[in-house]
């Protein structure tokens, strides 16, 4: 469940480079969402987006 929203927020953000430091940001902050109880991959990626586009 979370390797999907995972894939999918690179996707969304472009990022193709797995040795990008965003790509840690990007897990972390999944990781963060998805033990608050949501289980939705399309949902988890849609909040981690957001949270990210605030940084």
């Amino acid at each position: 469940m979370s390797t999907k929203a995972y894939e999918q927020t690179l996707r969304v953000l472009c990022v193709k480079d797995r040795d990008d430091p965003l790509t840690e940001l990007v897990a972390k902050t999944i990781i963060k969402i998805a033990q608050k109880g949501l289980k939705d991959p399309a949902q988890i990626s849609a909040q981690a987006i957001t949270e990210l586009e605030l940084r």
